[in-house]
């Protein structure tokens, strides 16, 4: 499923990084803070490479984005204090929930599909090679509404939102565990954000 994603992880992540770079450099000066390159470690990886994850199943019936998907750059995939990135492939008619992150900002690339995005008070298309900004504390959700598989790379200026997926999955290989939905509200306190619920209009 996930050879349908591109392989310009490197090229988003250098996008967001142009963005925070220059702010975190000033801040780890400041503070006297060692630097990110001393820690973090380079990557490559090609599309299916990465920390790949199967989601929990939801003991109130609702449905996941989709059932998997890969963490590629994090503090515990290679040392990344500064930005988190991953992949993630939408099935037709499957649909992001609406919430909001609380620290991160985070950029959505589409890198296949179409995508109805609702973020903050606007609303439009989105098609392959689609960018979505998304400041902290903005609401968004989406939908694949085309016919085909929407594949996804996510991005974020700081980590904390990798360890809300992590609590959501379980290894690929392992059987999925049911989560309940205050189970679900736990692990979003874990990565800073909130959720407006699972329904089934997710602009809602």
């Amino acid at each position: 499923m996930y050879s349908r994603t591109v392989s310009t992880v490197g090229t988003a992540v250098a996008i967001m990084a142009a963005l925070v770079g220059t702010a975190v450099s000033h801040a780890n000066q400041s503070a006297g803070a060692p630097s990110s390159e001393t820690t973090a470690r380079p990557l490559m990886l090609d599309s299916e490479e990465g920390e790949l994850r199967t989601r929990r199943i939801h003991t109130d019936s609702s449905s996941p984005a989709s059932s998997q998907f890969i963490l590629k750059v994090s503090p515990k995939n290679n040392g990344s204090q500064h930005l988190v990135a991953g992949t993630e492939v939408l099935a037709p008619g499957a649909a992001l929930p609406k919430h909001r992150h609380l620290v991160q900002d985070e950029i959505l690339l589409i890198q296949s599909g179409t995508a109805h995005v609702w973020l903050g008070d606007q609303e439009r298309d989105l098609h392959a090679g689609g960018l979505v900004f998304i400041p902290a504390n903005t609401w968004i959700s989406g939908k694949n509404i085309g016919a085909t598989p929407m594949a996804l790379t996510f991005i974020f200026s700081a980590p904390g939102f990798e360890e809300t997926m992590r609590c959501n999955s379980v290894p690929a290989g392992e059987t999925p565990t049911p989560i309940t939905p205050e189970q679900q509200k736990d692990c979003a306190h874990l990565g800073h954000s909130e959720s407006a619920g699972r329904l089934d209009n997710p602009k809602k």
